[in-house]
């Protein structure tokens, strides 16, 4: 401390402008948690992208068992032979067709699970709605 209170009134200014900092940071904390649409916005995006990595993997299993069906098929035909042989064929045909059917399903008609992301989010709004009225 100085004879002349400079240092006093130094510090005080110094921690006035912490005190603003902080506060700064702390309203932008609160009208980010207070912005329900952009939260909404952020939530659904990432369920729609939850929706879309889980309809690629069920594509995938499909098609991976479908591999695997005309693989089996195949395996049959050879050991019965003849009739058998192209009859199995046109099972594992089948099954491809009808996994790539159904891969082709879910990328044409993404209702359902746009209907289970919204759902969730309707969830996650009605939770945060309750927890908002319960502080």
């Amino acid at each position: 401390m100085t004879g002349n209170g400079t240092g006093d009134t130094e510090a005080l200014r110094e921690e006035i402008r912490r005190t603003r900092v902080e506060l700064g940071e702390t309203m932008e904390a609160l009208a980010a948690k207070a912005d329900v649409k952009a939260r909404l916005k952020e939530s659904a995006g990432q369920a729609r992208e939850r929706v879309r990595e889980q309809a690629a993997q069920t594509v995938a299993k499909v098609r991976g068992q479908a591999a695997r069906g005309a693989e089996m098929a195949r395996a049959q035909a050879y050991e019965k032979g003849g009739l058998v042989r192209a009859q199995a064929y046109e099972k594992g045909g089948l099954v491809r067709a009808q996994a790539h059917e159904k891969g082709e399903l879910v990328r044409r008609n993404p209702v359902p699970w746009a209907a289970v992301a919204a759902s969730a989010v309707a969830a996650v709004v009605v939770v945060l709605i309750v927890r908002g009225r319960r502080r």
